[in-house]
């Protein structure tokens, strides 16, 4: 049965970055942690002025894999998924919350492979997201990994509540990531 492994998270998160405290993103929509929105059911209003340690940015960003994008993604794909497929098709639901709706999910099931791939690149807005994209569809389709245990974390946000681009820094995660998936087994 396809299940989170440390290598799924992280490769997810690679895409992402962190904030410890909730944010304004492009939209003007308050984001905490790795792009968590309250659209996900966890409330991130609590964070505005309100950092959080690393580890309860991942425990929370993990538990909502686990309890709502995974079973949606297994919903739609099955539980067959190889670790790769798994991780493509999560990422691109984190992202997008279009696994449902997404043409390329049933063009998968029915075996038009060359249809799945042309069909995963129509979610290519805004134009910055296409490299992402890419890589998510080179990582269900080729088992191309891009991810390496880091995650960027931005640690200053303007006076208008939007990451400060010049204070990213990378941080290596995947100690936390493992310690937290085993505490979170299924």
């Amino acid at each position: 049965m396809a299940d989170l492994t440390p290598r799924v998270v992280l490769e997810i998160a690679y895409h992402e970055a962190i904030v410890r405290q909730a944010y304004r993103d492009s939209e003007g929509i308050w984001t905490w942690s790795a792009g968590i929105t309250s659209k996900s059911g966890h409330r991130v209003e609590g964070y505005i002025g309100n950092p959080q340690p690393m580890r309860r940015c991942l425990e929370v960003y993990i538990w909502l894999l686990r309890t709502k994008y995974l079973p949606e993604v297994i919903a739609v794909l099955g539980d067959k998924l190889a670790e790769h497929e798994l991780a493509g098709a999560l990422s691109f639901h984190w992202n997008t919350g279009a696994i449902r709706s997404a043409t390329w999910a049933s063009r998968w099931k029915k075996r038009d492979i060359a249809g799945a791939r042309e069909a995963f690149m129509w979610f290519n807005k805004p134009a910055a997201i296409i490299r992402r994209r890419e890589a998510e569809r080179d990582l269900f389709f080729a088992a191309r990994w891009s991810g390496k245990g880091t995650i960027g974390e931005y640690t200053r946000l303007t006076p208008s509540a939007t990451p400060v681009w010049s204070s990213q820094v990378e941080r290596d995660i995947r100690a936390d990531v493992a310690e937290l998936l085993k505490g979170q087994a299924a």
